[in-house]
């Protein structure tokens, strides 16, 4: 994809679901990038509750806990409130009658072709993913970015089917009802991709994540406890850093020296796995020492963070309103 040209009033659309607590590689694959967006986008960011009802109906009391829990943790690592309107996708009901209006018009072959649907429904088969809500997923997702007209939406590859979805149904309102609505463009940025720690994604369904506030006594246990190079059965076993779980978290945390001294000292066995180990805890350590801080701080005050929540619930609703007052005209109603 080209450089996109920024122009700070090209708007952004992304949101996050509320399924369960944030790990790393939530912040090193999204919310960096959002620290950045923020700068240069309005922005609009929402916590997705009514996207985590699609796979998690069954636990609707942890999606409110999770909603409220992620708002923290944006909060925490920066995302600001003055630069990004944060809200919470239920309190905008502008977006499920928009939806329902787009779901008038939507194919279901459309749906159905989307490969995240099938993929899905045999990677969850201990969730009944049987629903409307689960195959209409992108007709409620071309909702949210419709809603604000958005430019932009940073995706990843496994979401841009589900982009191409919402131009299709926004391509499809424009030719049915002569609207200009804008077709929202995926906006492919370079994230970090931080692994797990056995080396595959980081995903709660693998029990191998590393939480946004875990405890320092536990985030050390996990690390010292990672898998290494097979080959380096003893100490003195000279090992690939390429073929080690650990190599991935250096690549991301630890200095240019750094890298340097574990890449020579593991081919050399210089130094031991764990002496490997000990440097990218420190790194890990440090990194999120600030966030854990600015959490706790945000969680003994709910007003701030109530306050902020109903400030972005209030200028989304401008806005949505003014989209669902066009569709509206639009389609006769």
């Amino acid at each position: 994809m080209k450089e996109n040209t920024i122009v700070k009033t090209d708007r952004v659309l992304s949101g996050m679901r509320t399924t369960g607590a944030l790990h790393l590689g939530h912040y090193h694959g999204v919310l960096k990038n959002w620290l950045k967006l923020q700068t240069q986008y309005e922005c609009y960011f929402f916590a997705a509750d009514w996207h985590a009802l699609t796979t998690h109906y069954e636990q609707p009391g942890l999606i409110k806990t999770h909603t409220r829990e992620m708002i923290i943790d944006w909060l925490a690592v920066g995302i600001d409130p003055q630069q990004a309107c944060i809200f919470v996708q239920s309190d905008v009901s502008e977006h499920a009658e928009l939806h329902l209006l787009l779901s008038m018009i939507t194919p279901v072959g459309w749906l159905e072709r989307v490969p995240t649907y099938k993929d899905q429904q045999q990677n969850l088969k201990d969730k009944a993913l049987d629903t409307y809500g689960f195959l209409g997923y992108p007709v409620l997702q071309c909702a949210d970015i419709l809603s604000y007209q958005a430019k932009w939406v940073p995706v990843g590859e496994d979401q841009v089917s589900h982009l191409e979805v919402a131009r299709e149904i926004i391509r499809r309102v424009n030719f049915l009802y002569h609207t200009t609505l804008p077709e929202p463009q995926p906006l492919l940025t370079e994230t970090a991709k931080l692994p797990g720690l056995d080396g595959r994604k980081m995903s709660k369904s693998y029990h191998n994540v590393i939480g946004l506030r875990e405890s320092a006594e536990s985030i050390t246990q996990k690390i010292k406890t990672m898998p290494t190079d097979p080959a380096r059965v003893k100490r003195s076993d000279p090992g690939d850093p390429e073929k080690c779980p650990v190599w991935n978290l250096h690549k991301i945390y630890s200095d240019t020296a750094t890298k340097e001294w574990v890449n020579s000292g593991c081919r050399s066995a210089g130094i031991g796995c764990l002496d490997c180990k000990k440097a990218v805890i420190t790194e890990v350590l440090l990194e999120q020492a600030p966030i854990i801080e600015k959490a706790a701080q945000l969680s003994a005050d709910p007003d701030y963070v109530n306050d902020v929540m109903a400030q972005g619930c209030k200028r989304a609703k401008i806005q949505a309103r003014k989209t669902l007052d066009i569709v509206k005209t639009a389609m006769g109603l």
